[in-house]
């Protein structure tokens, strides 16, 4: 079903929904609050072939939570494919169970993922991806949702700041080391006396944590980002895998909250995704080399300083 232009329209998007396009008024009313048109809306069996029949650059909205997991994993990954040729942004709707399909097949650096997503999800997703590409909301968004947007938008250039001052150096006081990655050779082990790590002393800080949110409430300590880092340096120790979903429920933060801080911390080089080389429809996640260089660094700067784990 196509959808009429409208004059003032300033993106166009393809809609792929459930069977019989039950899930698509949402994303069509999320279009139109954001300003733009929507060229199509079609099931997942159509989805392959309008895509790729399709000249125009159009965002490409998925709502997966009607899809079985054979036809998602398959359709998902050639989408992904072609997505990332032409240099197009996903934003994909999908259910708890399906967030290990999502993680494995949807890997290009333009895609943002939303667990259970309601019509304002939609619409600030939306929104963030026309904020991120210049160009301005419609006058008429709802008071309300702009104000959502804003926080949104605030927690985006938070985390884009935290992972830069992560990734680069920077200036420093003097007398301090530049970045933490300059902070390495100053506590780090000789290569010859590796620093001795236990993954029970991780497992013990995890739910230490854990045990503030049991005492305070959940929502005060939120750190996802240490928190995943943490889950998966402890896993790394134990020669253990861990999956898209479990690193979700170990940032302790809602689903989709920990699908962008995957994805942030992936472009950063902090965190990377394996394949299952038994199950396609899975991937692994992991720290990278150089994030496990820095937790050793970590762990050995706080014994030279004499502090506790944190």
């Amino acid at each position: 079903m196509t959808e009429p232009y409208e004059a003032v329209a300033r993106f166009d998007a393809l809609i792929v929904a459930g069977p019989g396009l039950s899930r698509d008024q949402p994303l069509r009313d999320a279009v139109r609050v954001a300003g733009g048109r929507v060229l199509a809306s079609v099931d997942w069996e159509g989805a392959l072939d309008q895509f790729e029949e399709t000249a125009a650059e159009p965002l490409l909205l998925l709502d997966a939570r009607d899809v079985d997991d054979q036809r998602l994993a398959s359709t998902l990954y050639r989408l992904d494919g072609i997505a990332t040729g032409r240099n197009l942004a996903i934003v994909a709707g999908i259910s708890p169970a399906q967030i290990d399909i999502a993680g494995a097949g949807l890997i290009g650096r333009r895609v943002d993922l939303l667990c259970d997503p309601t019509l304002a999800d939609w619409a600030m997703a939306i929104s963030v991806w026309r904020a991120v590409n210049g160009a301005q909301l419609r006058d008429h968004i709802a008071e309300n949702e702009a104000t959502r947007l804003a926080r949104l938008n605030e927690e985006v250039a938070r985390i884009a700041d935290v992972l830069a001052r992560l990734s680069r150096p920077q200036a420093a006081h003097p007398g301090e080391p530049s970045s933490v990655a300059d902070a390495r050779p100053v506590y780090a082990a000789r290569e010859d006396e590796p620093i001795a790590i236990d993954a029970g002393e991780i497992r013990q800080l995890i739910r230490a944590r854990r045990l503030r949110d049991r005492q305070f409430g959940k929502g005060l300590f939120e750190d996802p980002a240490w928190d995943m880092m943490l889950d998966l340096f402890a896993a790394h120790l134990e020669r253990a895998d861990v999956s898209v979903s479990s690193l979700c429920i170990a940032a302790a933060v809602p689903p989709t909250t920990a699908l962008r801080w995957i994805t942030r911390m992936s472009d950063a080089g902090i965190l990377e995704r394996r394949p299952d080389p038994f199950d396609r429809r899975r991937a692994f996640m992991g720290l990278t080399k150089s994030a496990l260089d820095g937790m050793r660094s970590y762990v050995g700067a706080a014994r030279a300083m004499g502090l506790p784990l944190a």
